[in-house]
């Protein structure tokens, strides 16, 4: 079996995931303020960056059941009498890395040659009830699946296709067919998507002034333009966005390599988010916040500055040590040892322990 659960690095590690948790809400706090506080054409900006996807009405009923939603309690509920109670029911999202291979940007970026967008990177994070504890389980990009017929924007509607890569969904019928396909594969219904795109993780990175990220082996990748030494380094965006990409200089060339860089690259992110003093910098905080809104694809319920707010306001009781990070059960496929399959039951254990 290939998979293990991220978590038990001591005291250390969850006091820096508090901090996180703290910098974050004071990030959001001063996202709403940088909107009430310049004529309101800032937070239109911001606001109009998120792009959506109408995913239920493409999707209709035929997925998986919704989660039985509880009943808001009053300590959820904002300070101020007047404000409805904040949602506390169990979530499950779906949130994708999105890599365009295409056009002199990516080029820039160091990106290769292939045409079109994929999907890189894939995380479902479930958020259990009373939204105090949340579990991120990856799926490896390699993993063959079923991937069932999804419908087209232009009309019509994909092939079934057996044995197919699981990123191949995105790829194919973009996000509507990766939220099909991951409900497919796991048997739980996605109450939300969110798509982050890899280019505009570059810009984060810049607009924060970039990223420390130390490795444990040297990193030698023709194909993701990196080449470092085992060490520490200060990565820029373009840096950041090739560690990101990067398996083939490391390990054994697999996907599970690369989760493993993109992990540790989220953590140095959410590091420097803490040690940037945002509230302080109202042009760096626009630059954030910019980069941050302009790489969002969200579902239609998330796609404003009020709902993703909202969402994180639900989540002030989620402390660092009730969030548990784990890969996907799986073991290389029977047909091709360069791809990998779901390892069961262990796989079908953990999807239906987020149910």
């Amino acid at each position: 079996m290939i998979g293990h659960d991220e978590n038990g690095d001591g005291v250390g590690r969850r006091g820096r995931r508090s901090k996180v948790l703290k910098a974050a809400g004071l990030a959001l706090a001063g996202l709403l303020v940088l909107g009430a506080g310049t004529a309101g054409w800032v937070y239109w900006q911001l606001n109009r960056n998120i792009r959506s996807v109408d995913i239920d009405s493409a999707l209709g009923d035929d997925r998986p059941a919704k989660a039985v939603v509880t009943p808001s309690s009053p300590a959820s509920a904002s300070a101020s009498p007047s404000a409805s109670p904040l949602p506390s029911g169990a979530l499950n999202i779906l949130v994708l890395g999105s890599d365009s291979r295409s056009g002199t940007v990516n080029a820039k970026l160091g990106g290769g040659d292939s045409s079109g967008a994929r999907s890189d990177t894939a995380m479902v994070v479930h958020i259990d009830a009373g939204r105090t504890r949340a579990t991120v389980v990856s799926i490896p990009r390699d993993t063959l699946v079923t991937r069932p017929s999804c419908p087209l924007p232009s009309g019509g509607s994909t092939a079934v296709a057996y044995g197919a890569m699981f990123n191949s969904a995105y790829a194919v019928g973009g996000p509507v067919c990766a939220v099909k396909t991951a409900e497919s594969v796991t048997g739980v219904r996605m109450d939300h998507y969110v798509e982050i795109d890899f280019s505009g993780f570059a810009k984060l990175v810049n607009a924060l002034g970039g990223v420390t990220v130390t490795t444990g082996q040297d990193i030698d990748d023709d194909r993701s333009h990196l080449h470092l030494a085992a060490g520490t380094h200060h990565l820029n965006g373009k840096q950041a966005l090739a560690l990101a990409r990067t398996r083939h200089g490391i390990g054994d060339g697999s996907d599970l390599g690369r989760i493993g860089l993109q992990q540790k690259l989220v953590k140095a992110l959410l590091e420097r988010i803490v040690g940037t003093d945002l509230l302080t910098d109202p042009a760096r905080l626009y630059g954030v916040a910019n980069a941050v809104t302009g790489s969002l694809t969200t579902d239609t319920g998330l796609d404003s500055l009020a709902e993703l707010s909202g969402l994180g306001l639900s989540l002030k009781s989620l402390t660092s040590d009730e969030v548990r990070t784990v890969t996907m059960p799986v073991t290389t496929a029977p047909s091709d040892p360069n791809r990998v399959v779901a390892d069961e039951p262990e796989a079908s254990e953990l999807w239906n322990s987020l149910g």
